[in-house]
């Protein structure tokens, strides 16, 4: 009982097929894929007629603890309200928000001590 001819060219085909089919998903994958997800805007919606956008706070203005984006993707930017959850998840990345703290009195009093040429930088 053996195999006939073309049985044999049969599953030379196949084989022939599926390695062509496995190797062309493989350069798809590693080649198209990342190069397009690399490439995708950041900025999708905030201050769009301006080259450059810049954000600029003066400490005295910002509050006990305000939280601001990277990822540009929430309505209230540059506010944080969990928008890079959702970016994260869809694009592979790994952003998340800026929390910004002003030093307290008793790190600045501590600062003093321990290095005294710091004094009339905190002061």
């Amino acid at each position: 009982m053996g195999l006939s001819k073309f049985s044999f060219e049969w599953i030379s085909a196949v084989t022939i097929a599926a390695g062509t089919a496995a190797f062309g998903y493989l350069a798809y994958k590693r080649f198209y894929v990342k190069d397009h997800c690399n490439k995708s805007m950041v900025n999708l919606h905030i201050q769009k007629d301006n080259p450059k956008v810049v954000h600029a706070f003066d400490m005295e203005d910002l509050g006990d603890k305000p939280v601001y984006c990277h990822c540009w993707r929430p309505k209230k930017f540059p506010l944080y309200d969990g928008s890079h959850i959702k970016h994260n998840e869809e694009t592979g990345d790994n952003v998340e928000a800026l929390i910004i703290k002003k030093k307290t009195l008793k790190w600045t009093l501590w600062m003093l001590q321990t290095n005294l040429s710091w004094c009339f930088l905190i002061v």
